[in-house]
């Protein structure tokens, strides 16, 4: 996943995210300074502290050893008294309006604020505590208010109008050209042309949300963490290997439960890491229902009361600002441009997955009475028996790949030598980079030419005061006009293996590598002027494209032979198991598809909801739902429930969560294409590099894709890789 910082103005309004406040509290006050760069001398707030300064760290990385929790607060108060003033100063800059002294302008301010919220929102994220929530909860009506204050800025709106209307006559070259527009048409979408009245209404439906939103992902973190599964009796851990059991012994320990405890962390799907291996039933039905149920619990993390208001403002807004819903409003600069688009898309695969889904069900059946069993098949049993088929039909055991997944070599001679056999890239690992966490580790980039391009932070192991899944984000963005370079890090969260022992991973867990890493790519070979148009500042329905097609190679027979290597022996995975994985490569696709499309089918029907809709019970809309789909929900549940759906009520991806699907054609189409021009050679790696990679959203995405495929994508492509055609 590519989660966006929550804060760049020009990213923000350019993606059509503002959710915003209508009021400000005071900012501190910080000392003002003129700007004479500009033809008159208007006075800006000069910020202090850490965060005023671009750090003096290699690639402006943020020092950690310095930065201190009481300096958040402030500095992000103090960004938003500079960045308001610093777009004041555009809007009234009595000069005619030019691109440089307006879009320019616009495009390099609010830096100090970039630095700290950029820091802030990684830890919010990856590393948060109270107090870092509490900031967190307080800051954010005043951003929102902030957006509002700069979306709705009639003068400085007005001067954008006049460059976007004088286009023709510019002389433009075709990024400024691109970035015009889009600052135009966004704000043109988040109500620039809104009566004053109308604006207020606004302002006062995007604070809310800002701060809905917010409580939203605060409640969800406590509770998939108060929602672990906690055993007093081993025996219900029957199945599970020894590091598996060790790591939840110490989880136990760690929270400070009574030797004899045992914690099985939840992770933020439907289904958990767990339930292939556990032989108890009881306990597989536990662990499952923890997990539907994390924040259903009518306590303080129950997060229903939050997603009616959040659905019911969102509709509101959508109407207010001309459209018939939210998805309406969200998709209008998507690639599938329209929910009946995206819809329509999901659509058409339905017959094929449900037909695999009863398929499934029936032969996971059949195993269960040949076994002796009473019942049938439950979304707590599907993942267990699952693996027992695999094992039968491919003779192949999770737990068999595993000794061959060791992290740093997954990484290191798997994600990072594919990057250097397409790319040209070398990584160098670094201990003088301070981190936010001990777990974090560093890495230069290199370029072909042996330049420096990047640098890169992995932090891998789950925490409880981390969000689930895995994602990527900046410290620092690329851009040619601020003369930065890329600050990429990706976070997730795989099992912490107990001291001692191996830090072994899943075979998807070695999968989402690959995949955050194509996101970690996706900005670090950005090579743009703006930064509002530079590296992963795209569509959702782009965005996951280049990660999801990262993935192709971790099978590549060259990459796969140079990372998966036994742990202890260095021996290369057995060319028979390799053989097996790549067979059962398009197992279980009724439930891996299926709960994913049955997921975003989920989010557009909550966002094509009217304002009219009046939804007062979350569980019986997503009842009805689930159930106009005409698959097998019963058995096979989406791969997010709504109250723990944090994708699309808190990070951004509202209406957009198709956009999985939507990449992973894009994905296949392209791999397609890599295969019939000669596969992964430097040349393919180029060329995909400079037409897609390194261009952002400085060209529509579909003439984009076209010149480099020489085609429009086909869905053909990814029904055979999932083995549905």
């Amino acid at each position: 996943m590519r989660k966006l910082p929550l804060v760049s103005l020009t990213a923000l309004v350019l993606a059509g995210c503002a959710a915003s406040s209508a009021t400000t509290e005071a900012t501190p006050a910080v000392e003002a300074t003129p700007v004479a760069a500009l033809p008159y001398a208007p006075v800006i707030p000069k910020g202090t502290g850490i965060f005023a300064e671009a750090s003096t760290l290699p690639f402006q990385a943020p020092d950690f050893s310095k930065i201190k929790e009481s300096d958040y607060e402030p500095a992000i108060e103090q960004g938003i008294a500079i960045q308001l003033a610093e777009v004041d100063a555009i809007a009234n800059n009595p000069e005619a309006p030019t691109f440089d002294n307006t879009i320019v302008a616009y495009e390099k301010s609010g830096q100090m604020l970039n630095r700290v919220y950029y820091v802030f929102g990684a830890l919010t994220s990856a590393n948060t505590n109270d107090n870092l929530d509490a900031i967190d909860g307080r800051t954010a009506p005043k951003l929102a208010a902030m957006r509002d204050s700069i979306t709705l800025n009639p003068k400085f709106f007005q001067r954008v109008k006049t460059l976007y209307d004088n286009r023709a006559t510019l002389n433009l070259d075709a990024d400024q050209l691109q970035v015009l527009t889009l600052t135009y048409n966004n704000m043109v979408h988040n109500g620039a042309l809104l009566d004053d009245a109308a604006k207020e209404q606004l302002k006062s439906i995007n604070g809310e949300l800002s701060s809905l939103q917010t409580e939203f992902g605060q409640k969800l973190t406590k509770g998939t963490k108060d929602g672990a599964l906690v055993v007093t009796d081993k025996r219900k851990l029957a199945g599970l290997d020894a590091a598996s059991i060790a790591a939840a012994e110490k989880a136990a320990a760690d929270r400070g439960l009574p030797k004899g405890s045992y914690v099985v962390s939840l992770q933020n799907t439907t289904q958990q890491p767990l339930l292939p291996s556990m032989t108890d039933r009881g306990a597989r039905q536990a662990l499952f229902d923890k997990s539907w149920n994390r924040s259903e619990g009518g306590d303080a993390n129950d997060t229903r009361p939050l997603i009616l208001k959040i659905a019911a403002l969102r509709a509101r807004k959508a109407k207010l600002l001309g459209a018939g819903n939210y998805a309406e409003f969200q998709l209008y600069d998507q690639m599938a441009q329209t929910p009946a688009k995206a819809i329509g898309f999901l659509e058409q695969m339905l017959p094929a997955l449900a037909a695999a889904q009863q398929r499934d069900a029936n032969e996971i059946n059949a195993m269960i009475k040949a076994e002796g069993g009473k019942f049938t098949v439950t979304p707590a049993d599907w993942d267990f028996y699952a693996e027992k088929l695999r094992k039968k039909k491919f003779a192949l055991d999770a737990n068999e790949v595993k000794p061959y997944l060791e992290i740093t070599n997954v990484l290191e001679n798997g994600v990072f030598y594919a990057a250097n056999q397409l790319y040209g890239l070398t990584f160098k690992k670094r201990t003088d980079i301070p981190v936010y966490h001990p777990d974090v580790t560093v890495y230069t980039v290199y370029d072909h030419d042996g330049s420096e391009l990047a640098l890169f932070y992995f932090d891998p192991w789950k925490r409880d005061n981390k969000s689930g899944g895995a994602w990527m984000s900046n410290f620092v963005d690329q851009s040619g006009l601020l003369g930065t370079k890329p600050v990429i890090f990706n976070v997730s969260n795989y099992t912490k293996p107990a001291p001692g022992q191996p830090a072994l991973v899943t075979w998807d867990d070695a999968n989402t590598m690959f995949h955050e890493f194509g996101h970690a790519l996706h900005g670090m070979l950005s090579n743009q002027r703006y930064p509002s148009i530079a590296g992963t500042n795209t569509a959702r329905d782009f965005v996951e494209f280049p990660s999801q097609f990262n993935e192709n190679w971790m099978t590549d027979p060259k990459v796969l032979a140079n990372f998966a290597k036994h742990y202890k022996t260095g021996a290369p995975m057995p060319a028979a198991l390799v053989a097996k994985l790549k067979k059962a490569s398009t197992f279980n696709q009724g439930y891996a598809l299926g709960e994913a499309v049955t997921a975003a089918l989920l989010d557009l029907k909550w966002h094509t909801l009217g304002a009219d809709a009046n939804v007062t019970d979350v569980n019986a809309f997503e009842n009805k739902a689930l159930a106009s789909l005409g698959l097998h929900v019963d058995k096979v549940p989406p791969r997010y429930r709504t109250s723990y759906f944090r994708h699309i009520w808190s990070n951004g991806y509202a209406s957009a969560y198709y956009a999985y699907s939507w990449t992973e054609m894009l994905n296949h189409d392209a791999f397609a294409w890599f295969e019939a021009n000669g596969g992964m050679t430097r040349a393919n790696g180029q060329r995909f590099r400079d037409m897609v990679l390194s261009r952002g959203h400085s060209r529509e995405y579909a003439d984009m894709y076209r010149d480099w495929a020489g085609r429009d994508p086909s869905i053909e492509p990814m029904l055979k890789a999932r083995g549905l055609k």
